[in-house]
């Protein structure tokens, strides 16, 4: 998208905010609709809605238009939104809510290899040849520009008709599955007055975690959307940086596989929280005071960090709401507008930093190295939040639930 419209760093990851804000436009909606459908019909039907927006990508390629685009993305997004309300909540109550995080971290396996594997099919679709054409775009006229785009903004046509057909099957199947049907349990009785909660209001821990869960998704999507240009950045080439995704999905996937391995039997879901935020300040801090290949590893390493922040999360904050379950789904849904602004922060700080650092001695490359680096300053607080979390935040409003 950077190359097709000629953007900026903080208009790039536009991309990015179009998909995650519809996360804050939908997630009550998606609540209001799993009330009328329940968790499996919601989960297909999200698959669906997920086909149309990739299914409108065709027109936006040809028209090579930024904002149709966006469009496409942000319908995908409310797809997503609608399977995400569904898919953990089900996932969460569907057995015991001390292995919740163990459930929740294989779907993270599925959900990170796939991802793997879509960074590398995509950039070998879509970036194969981008330095060629980048570089012909800097000496080339104003018509041979245009043919050279409209090339390039073909190539997004395929895929996304594939992905069409893929995610209507999905639905499908879904739909078909037999699938048990259930519900959380109803515990938001107070075992000392019998009083009934009668608002979402009443449980502080909840908003508290969706707050934690704005600060980890903003953390994780600039972990894993950032680690490209940052390492193109540091004078990577495109055939090696677009690679450097699935490093970080790759620790993720080792890290859910510990986490199956050892939550509950071993270490606790709180526990596992607390050690994901510890990584992640440390990591932060890695980042920051190192250069070259050791800083992208670094990067790379937050995927260790924050592999079971969303398990975890999830079922410290879902545990007791019982019928007030699906709203707070939605609300938790609603965090993942972090990766919407979270990541833009990143590319402001980046453009500005480099512009303080052009008014020095150092080269236009020089200058957006270090802005790339220094711009991981912003990781800290939300490593700080979920570390809170971790230690008192799961627990607040707590001794008013059964």
């Amino acid at each position: 998208m950077k190359t097709i419209h000629e953007l900026t760093d903080a208009q790039s990851y536009l991309v990015a905010s179009a998909s995650y804000i519809s996360f804050v436009v939908m997630a009550l909606p998606s609540a209001y609709i799993l009330k009328k459908t329940g968790y499996i019909k919601g989960m297909s039907l999200g698959l669906l809605i997920m086909a149309i927006g990739a299914l409108i990508f065709i027109p936006a390629a040809q028209a090579r238009t930024y904002w149709i685009f966006l469009v496409a993305i942000f319908i995908q997004g409310t797809g997503m939104t609608l399977l995400q309300t569904a898919s953990n909540p089900y996932i969460t109550i569907l057995g015991p809510i001390d292995r919740a995080a163990k459930r929740i971290a294989i779907m993270g396996i599925a959900n990170k290899v796939a991802g793997g594997l879509g960074s590398v099919i995509f950039g070998a679709l879509l970036l194969t040849g981008i330095d060629e054409v980048q570089n012909q775009l800097a000496v080339v006229s104003n018509a041979e520009k245009d043919v050279l785009l409209d090339t390039l903004a073909n190539g997004v046509k395929t895929p996304y008709i594939v992905m069409t057909g893929v995610l209507i099957l999905l639905g499908f199947l879904i739909r078909k599955a037999p699938l048990p049907h259930v519900e959380a349990p109803d515990e938001t009785h107070s075992s000392a007055d019998h009083n009934v909660k009668t608002s979402i209001f009443n449980f502080p821990h909840l908003w508290l975690g969706v707050l934690t869960l704005f600060a980890y998704v903003g953390a994780e999507v600039i972990a894993g959307d950032t680690i490209i240009s940052y390492g193109i950045s540091l004078g990577f080439p495109v055939a090696d940086a677009k690679f450097f995704t699935m490093y970080t999905l790759l620790a993720m996937v080792f890290t859910y596989a510990l986490g199956i391995m050892l939550i509950p039997k071993y270490i606790s879901q709180d526990n596992a929280l607390k050690i994901s935020a510890v990584l992640g300040i440390v990591f932060s801090l890695c980042v920051i005071n190192t250069h070259g290949s050791t800083s992208v590893f670094f990067v790379a390493a937050l995927g260790f960090a924050n592999a079971l922040v969303w398990p975890a999360v999830w079922p410290l904050t879902l545990k007791g709401l019982g019928s007030f379950t699906k709203t707070a789904s939605a609300l938790l849904i609603m965090a993942i507008s972090g990766g919407a602004i979270i990541p833009p922060l990143y590319g402001r700080l980046v453009d500005r930093k480099k512009v303080d650092l052009l008014t020095t001695t150092l080269s236009e490359p020089e200058a957006l190295a270090q802005a790339s680096t220094s711009g991981y300053w912003i990781l800290l607080p939300c490593y700080i939040l979920i570390l809170y979390y971790a230690l008192k935040g799961h627990k607040l409003g707590r001794r008013n639930l059964s």
